[in-house]
């Protein structure tokens, strides 16, 4: 059963509290943190329930399913922030513009040039997280670490694109714990990126309902929220 307007927001207010739980122990302001809210396979009207509770940035994995629900939703909530989390091809690079803010899964310099084309064409500056594959796993996107500079360097190269920081989905596994090292290895990668370039990037991506109380307490800045906010994903 899909939970209603009282209990979602009943969840956001446990999420909230456990950001803030986290932020405190780690010496961090809860404000520094973003709850997203991913509407993976959620309908439109469960992403409205959100909204209406309050959240105001929202996450989709699929182009197609997210531009349905940004159609389906601007009209009562026009001041949502649309990003794109899943992966991106080349050739669905023009629709993500017209309906995504930002999109936190940039991860080859092909998309890159593909992106700042687009872009020159248009006009504007288009906010990018690059997506890094910290597990190294074969059937997830991302660049590995080792090619982290080459991209973030064909990026920042880019004058449309406003590289922000980074996103990670490190290796599945129950124990948040195990997803520590991943995070701490992400934060390290940015600290690093941003050393060797001279600028900042202040975006972290990281940490999902089942450990985004460790991903907090590592430097996470945005915590993409499905599961913990709508319950189990709706299956056809």
């Amino acid at each position: 059963m899909s939970p209603d307007a009282g209990e979602i927001a009943r969840r956001r207010d446990d999420i909230l509290a456990s950001i803030a739980a986290a932020a405190a122990r780690a010496g961090r302001r809860p404000d520094e943190v973003t709850l997203m809210a991913v509407g993976k396979t959620q309908s439109a009207g469960a992403v409205a329930l959100a909204a209406r509770a309050g959240i105001t940035r929202f996450g989709e994995n699929r182009v197609q399913e997210g531009a349905a629900k940004v159609e389906a939703l601007r009209g009562e909530f026009p001041g949502l922030e649309w990003r794109l989390i899943g992966p991106l091809q080349t050739n669905k690079a023009k629709t993500a513009l017209q309906w995504f803010r930002v999109i936190e899964t940039l991860d080859r310099e092909r998309l890159a040039a593909r992106l700042e084309a687009l872009l020159s064409e248009k006009g504007g500056t288009l906010p990018v997280l690059l997506e890094i594959n910290v597990g190294r796993e074969e059937s997830k996107a991302g660049a590995h670490p080792e090619d982290a500079a080459r991209l973030c360097e064909a990026a920042l190269a880019c004058p449309h694109l406003d590289v922000r920081g980074l996103m990670a989905v490190p290796p599945y596994d129950p124990d948040p714990e195990k997803s520590r090292p991943f995070f701490r290895d992400l934060r390290s990668l940015r600290d690093g990126l941003a050393a060797r370039f001279g600028r900042p990037l202040p975006e972290l991506s990281m940490g999902m309902s089942h450990d985004f109380a460790v991903a907090v307490e590592e430097g996470a800045t945005e915590i993409r929220i499905g599961t913990a906010l709508f319950g189990p994903r709706e299956t056809a």
